[in-house]
């Protein structure tokens, strides 16, 4: 591991948890630079606790660092505190594992998680020295790409990289450091480059293509300006997942990861078809993956990582349509080695006292069920497949099994909601609070909680809700102090999202390349980490 410089000791000296910046977790890779062909940086745009829980990232590190002539680095947007001393102290931003700045490597990747993290990319390219729009970087700076479900519309960002990937990575990003490998070997100019990507599926480079725009403002056309650049970039898909083992060692974090515990993707895609939800849309096909592999996989991430909590992650987990043959199969083991298995994204219409048997015989994690609407109406609008009867019969399942805390999570803003259907959330959470206390075998001596969640609907590209007008910061202010006045019960808690920040993730997730600009001079003037509230700056964003 690399020698830590008198100034970064500084620097570390006067942060608030240093260990974030330091490396040398458990499950680290480090390899000799001099063996290495292709050295790839793999930034994540938010705080390590964050980044550290995001499974893409481990999936990506394990799959390029098993190749031996391939380093693939990790690197996360400091804090406040750090990026003053950063900044103060003239120290680039680095990887954990070398501790060598970004620029050091072939290619810089980011993931567009979330629409909130765009001029954190902005501040990590600045924090490097790295040039911000791909237009003024030539040969002399790495290759600067993004993936993630935000790519779907690449546009806002597009000026800021040289390739973004559409779709999954898995395949895709392997195919990339190849191609960056041959041409580093056969001499290729960054042109040359750019052109032998975008020949790969899935891969836009967006300074391969010219935007025209009509009199209203609306694109006109995006049109190719190189022979041979394909006219429509499709996603890149996995067919089989089978084909593509899952991590079975984990960087383990030394300051608390926001989702700290082993994790398995079980399926990717949905069947289900709400007409809000992006990531049904992106990641679809429906795939599963073979119980034996996920077992597998499963039992050798924890023994590696020493993790006793192991989630079955996917949009929809209890959709798998052998997912008791896979809880049958991790039963085998974690019982005996302690491990305790967690559904995060379970449905509620087809939750049973089997599922809460195989999964609660370690310990009890919490149960979250999404019923996205607070009636029926709104729920066959949006086509939430959920009724009333359905959450009863899984909340009473809970109770019975000896659950005392739900958490239900909704949507306000959606077309054509009502106040009513506002206070339909509050009576749906009552009717829950009611069912407990009508189980005759509900845990004795012990009360009920039920949490509501309420995000606000922001409308997605390429969802049947894409071109739908989103609700005014103040409209859902109003929906939201409406929704507290509806609830009468200390045993309901609710949480619910800024109105404003929703609103700028609505221009995000909608604009075009005429926003590049505005999010470089938002930046100029000091917005970063806009998705955190305390460092959140609403009138900045609005007069720039």
């Amino acid at each position: 591991m690399a020698e830590f410089s008198p100034k970064f000791k500084e620097a570390l000296s006067l942060v608030q948890k240093p260990g974030r910046y330091t490396g040398g977790e458990p499950g680290c890779v480090y390899k000799d630079k001099s063996r290495v062909d292709v050295r790839m940086a793999f930034c994540f745009p938010d705080t390590y606790e964050i980044g550290m829980s995001f499974l893409g990232e481990k999936i990506l590190y394990e799959l390029l660092n098993r190749h031996e002539n391939w380093w693939c680095e990790r690197a996360f947007m400091p804090w406040v505190d750090m990026k003053e001393q950063m900044e103060r102290l003239h120290i680039p931003l680095y990887c954990l594992e070398s501790k060598d700045p970004l620029t050091d490597f072939d290619i810089v990747g980011f993931s567009l998680e979330y629409e909130l993290c765009y001029t954190n990319i902005l501040a990590m390219l600045d924090l490097a020295g790295i040039p911000l729009r791909a237009a003024d970087r030539d040969e002399r700076w790495p290759l600067i790409i993004s993936g993630g479900p935000c790519v779907c519309n690449a546009e806002p960002m597009a000026d800021f990289f040289d390739v973004m990937q559409l779709g999954e990575g898995e395949q895709m990003l392997q195919d990339i450091c190849a191609a960056v490998e041959r041409g580093k070997k056969q001499g290729w100019n960054k042109e040359q480059l750019l052109l032998a990507l975008a020949k790969i599926p899935g891969v836009y480079v967006p300074s391969f293509y010219d935007v025209t725009y009509r009199e209203d403002g609306r694109i006109e056309a995006v049109t190719p300006n190189r022979p041979g650049v394909p006219a429509r970039v499709t996603k890149a898909i996995v067919r089989d997942m089978d084909l593509f083992t899952p991590p079975e060692n984990f960087v383990v974090p030394l300051v608390g990861a926001v989702q700290d515990r082993a994790c398995v993707e079980v399926l990717r895609g949905c069947v289900r078809g709400c007409r809000f939800c992006q990531a049904g849309q992106l990641y679809r096909p429906f795939r599963e993956r073979s119980p034996k592999l996920i077992s597998d996989s499963a039992r050798a991430l924890c023994r590696n990582t020493g993790y006793d909590e192991l989630s079955l992650s996917s949009l929809s987990t209890s959709d798998h349509s052998r997912l008791e043959e896979i809880l049958d199969e991790l039963n085998s083991w974690a019982e005996a080695d302690h491990v305790s298995l967690s559904l995060p994204s379970l449905r509620v219409d087809n939750f049973s006292e089997s599922l809460v048997e195989k999964t609660t015989k370690v310990r009890k994690s919490g149960l979250t069920f999404a019923a996205e609407a607070g009636t029926q109406r709104l729920r066959d609008v949006i086509n939430k497949n959920v009724t009333w009867e359905q959450i009863e019969r899984g909340c009473r399942i809970a109770f019975s099994e000896g659950y005392t805390s739900v958490k239900l999570y909704f949507m306000m803003g959606l077309p054509t909601e009502t106040l009513d259907d506002i206070k339909g959330v509050a009576d749906t959470a009552q009717q829950v609070v009611d069912l407990f206390y009508k189980i005759p075998n509900r845990p004795k001596g012990k009360g009920v909680q039920v949490t509501i969640s309420v995000a606000c609907f922001v409308p997605k590209p390429h969802t049947p809700f894409q071109f739908v007008p989103m609700d005014t910061a103040e409209t859902l202010q109003a929906k939201q102090k409406h929704l507290l006045e509806s609830v009468h019960s200390r045993k309901i808690k609710v949480n619910y999202h800024d109105s404003t920040t929703s609103f700028l993730e609505g221009v995000f997730a909608k604009g075009d390349r005429r926003l590049a600009p505005v999010i470089v001079e938002a930046y100029k003037r000091g917005c970063y980490f806009d998705g955190w509230e305390e460092c959140f700056k609403y009138d900045t964003w609005m007069q720039t």
